[in-house]
Order: C-alpha cells, then structure tokens, then sequence
C-alpha cells in the first residue's frame, strides 16, 4: 500500500521537531495530527507565518512557559502526544491489514527524519515498515522535471500537501 505524507516542522539546524503529520493512502484514507509537545519557542518566524499561522484546528490550549502547550481538552481537537501518534500511524499504515507500506514524501529527506524519530530510530521502524522513503521531487526530476499540478488547498498544511503529493505522483505516473 502506496502512503503519501507530509510534515511540517520546527527546524533549527541541530533537531527536527514534529508540528503535524498527514498522510494519505492509495486508497484514500486519510490521518492527520497535531504534535502537542512541539516546542513552539524554536519556531521561526517563516515558520510562526507560514505554518502555525494557519494551523486548522485551534485547539481550547494555553501557551505555557518554555514554548509548550497545556494540554487539557487537546485530544479532542486532533493534537496528540508524540507516542499516540506513533501508534496511530502503526494502525493506520499496518502491514497486517493493508499490505506493506510504500511511503512518498515531496522534498522528503526532513520529512523522513521527524517520521522515522516517531518511532525512535530508524532502527526502531515498526516491524514490516521500510527503512526508507521514496520521494516524489526525484520521480518527478526522472521524467524530465515536468511542472506539477498546481496545489489549489493551502500549502504547509501536512493533510492538504500530503493529499497533493498524492496527486502529483498520480499525475507523473500517467506521464508515461
């Protein structure tokens, strides 16, 4: 089973630190979450504009001391703790009941790093999960670097560009 995902994240040239996650599967189910112990003082201000900003969900959440967030009524809302999400994405992506999972990420190198860290290493993958990920940015330069469909849902939502990804691979491959 083919999953394309997206992440965005707080990066400071030292970590990588989940905001949130969407992925979308070849047959169309959909999993998105939010990162509820993201710390939010390392964001940039591209990133406080540009992602954060637009954030879908605005959970009932107080900004606490030290760029975290308070987490009463959070669950509800769609942000979770890190190992929820890690097991969600285990649920959801489970080789047992969907086959083995193929993942495609656009630009994905970061986004392969905050999704392996979910889990620990990348030596603590979930059984029968890859240890890499392929990436729709060099499918698509392999084909002569044609111009993508454009995104027409706001960018720098995970759901919204892993749903794009989707289509942009989909489109490469009827290309052929």
């Amino acid at each position: 089973m083919k999953y394309f995902f997206d992440t965005e994240f707080i990066e400071d040239g030292k970590t990588i630190d989940l905001i949130s996650i969407g992925i979308v599967s070849e047959d169309d189910r959909e999993y998105y979450a939010l990162n509820l112990e993201c710390d939010w003082g390392k964001a940039s201000k591209w990133v406080k504009e540009n992602v954060i900003e637009h954030l879908p969900l605005k959970p009932p959440l107080r900004w606490v001391a030290g760029g975290r967030i308070d987490s009463s009524h959070a669950k509800s809302v769609g942000w979770r703790f890190k190992d929820s999400i890690a097991t969600e994405i285990i649920e959801f992506c489970s080789p047992q009941s969907y086959g083995e999972p193929e993942f495609w990420a656009y630009y994905a190198d970061y986004d392969w790093v905050v999704f392996c860290q979910l889990f620990g290493t990348m030596m603590e993958l979930p059984k029968g999960f890859p240890m890499y990920c392929r990436d729709v940015k060099q499918l698509c330069d392999e084909k002569g670097n044609p111009q993508l469909p454009k995104q027409e849902s706001v960018e720098h939502h995970a759901l919204n560009d892993a749903r794009w990804t989707k289509q942009a691979y989909l489109w490469l491959r009827n290309q052929e």
